[in-house]
């Protein structure tokens, strides 16, 4: 079985403590690999020696920092199969869909090719009499990112593209379950010139996560996960004065109107809401139809379309439609959310508990499930399922449905369809979320714009990638200069001041 390392100065290094947990194969049920956590110890050796190689990085001008940047996306590119493979291996996910994974983390690192420009201050000349101002963005210094599961190439890419460009060094403390790929990620870095030890790969669990948040030399974190936990980690890493962008869970809900065209709004929604398994913070779980005959011609698409899904693992081939979920643990919290939405009364269309595969009986497989007839009081709603469940809550009037979205806890992303521009740029203002889709099921802004949510979605003040990334990563020193002229008298300088 493989033992897989963490990434130290330039190198792969094993775990010392002989502490392990298991790296599974979603699709099979079997343990594929052992992954060292570390300890505290070893978590500040590693920040120790970030701490010593930053100061060079940091120095280093933007344009040779942007350098390394260009070499990193054509690495990326070569080895894009090869990423995909280590992510589909680990997470279950479609080779499509982990090339995605991929190829969305490389266009953050495309936009860090343009990191100098992103790094300028900003200058004002006689702001007073004889005064100049300007200001310059200087690195944090040592930086972390804590990253989940579900995209293994492409939030570790969110946070370590603009924290390194920016001229800081990062430990990263990727997802136990879904370790290898950023284990890759660290030697393609090395590869495009990235110095030893600016990057450091730390495997670990809650030990070596609270040691990141209580370290005085980390001078920020960048995290993506459950609600639960992004608040815990943003209170804890507050209270040790450290900057925190975090990022958690999410309900999106897609309103359908009357007047939407029904077969581009079932096929958004087959895709958003089972596409990945469900595991994805910007996923569809929530359809809102606007009107009993809506609803029912939603249904009535979206039955048939389900039923053609093709569910398996990676290695089936190109035209699987999604994978396992990530440990048995999730598998058995989706399908006790599907029995409790049974019980509590919500019409079950399409139920996915007993869904099995020939030669892959212990997979993390569910089926994909679709109920209608949901309300706001059923757990099926109120929590984030995290699975290939998709729920249609039936509502009156537009009025109503934009007030379900509204009284949601979370604001990550939502939707909506209609052929009616006055009802879009109405609901695009009015609604309180922070990425919002029109006639677009899952509105992932292009990496030059910012991804960020909002109410429990979400705590700290910046977005991740484009321009709050690097406001993010880096601090503002402003200097107020007043020079004195000089006139020479007698083989002396006599100054006086020019106000």
């Amino acid at each position: 079985m493989q033992e897989l390392t963490h990434w130290i100065n330039g190198k792969h290094v094993k775990g010392t403590t002989g502490r392990f947990t298991d790296v599974f194969n979603p699709a099979t049920g079997e343990v594929q690999a052992k992954v060292p956590l570390a300890s505290v110890a070893e978590l500040s050796a590693a920040v120790d020696d970030a701490a010593k190689a930053q100061v060079a990085w940091g120095a280093t001008n933007p344009q040779r920092r942007a350098r390394v940047m260009m070499k990193f996306a054509a690495l990326i590119n070569e080895n894009m199969d090869k990423l995909a493979e280590a992510v589909s291996r680990e997470h279950g996910k479609t080779l499509p869909d982990a090339r995605g994974d991929v190829q969305r983390g490389l266009e953050v690192v495309e936009v860090c090719m343009g990191a100098p420009a992103l790094l300028k201050g900003e200058y004002m000349n006689d702001g007073g009499p004889g005064i100049d101002l300007f200001s310059m963005r200087q690195p944090l210094g040592v930086v972390a990112g804590i990253t989940p599961f579900n995209f293994p190439a492409m939030i570790p890419l969110w946070k370590m593209a603009p924290a390194l460009a920016s001229g800081n060094a990062m430990i990263l403390k990727p997802s136990e379950r879904c370790p290898s790929t950023s284990l890759l990620l660290a030697e393609l870095l090395q590869e495009a010139g990235l110095p030893d030890g600016v990057l450091q790969v730390v495997n670990g669990d809650k030990e070596v996560v609270d040691a990141i948040l209580d370290h005085e030399t980390i001078q920020a974190v960048g995290f993506v996960g459950s609600t639960p936990i992004a608040q815990y980690i943003y209170g804890r890493a507050a209270s040790n004065g450290k900057r925190a962008q975090c990022f958690g869970g999410a309900k999106n809900h897609m309103i359908i109107m009357p007047d939407a065209d029904m077969d581009k709004a079932a096929d958004a929604l087959v895709g958003a809401g089972f596409g990945a398994a469900g595991e994805r913070c910007m996923a569809i779980s929530v359809a809102v139809p606007v009107g009993d005959k809506t609803a029912d011609a939603l249904i009535e698409r979206l039955v048939p379309r389900i039923e053609k899904l093709k569910v398996g693992p990676y290695t089936a081939g190109e035209d699987v439609d999604y994978g396992p979920l990530i440990t048995r643990a999730s598998q058995e919290r989706v399908k006790g959310l599907i029995t409790s939405g049974v019980e509590q009364g919500a019409t079950l269309v399409t139920d996915g508990r007993d869904f099995t595969l020939q030669g892959y009986e212990n997979g993390f497989f569910v089926g994909p499930t679709l109920f209608d007839n949901v309300t706001a009081e059923m757990d099926i709603y109120k929590e984030e399922i995290f699975g290939p469940v998709l729920s249609q809550v039936r509502a009156k009037t537009y009025d109503e449905a934009l007030r379900l979205t509204m009284d949601n806890p979370y604001g990550n992303g939502t939707a909506i369809f209609t052929a009616d521009g006055d009802t879009a740029r109405d609901f695009a203002s009015r609604v309180n979320v922070g990425m919002v889709g029109i006639n677009f099921p899952i509105p992932v802004p292009l990496s030059y714009f910012s991804f960020g949510g909002w109410k429990k979605s979400a705590f700290g003040d910046l977005n991740q990638y484009g321009p709050d990334a690097f406001r993010f990563y880096t601090k503002t020193k402003t200097v107020t200069a007043r020079w004195f002229s000089g006139i020479k008298e007698g083989g002396e300088f006599a100054f006086k001041a020019m106000d």
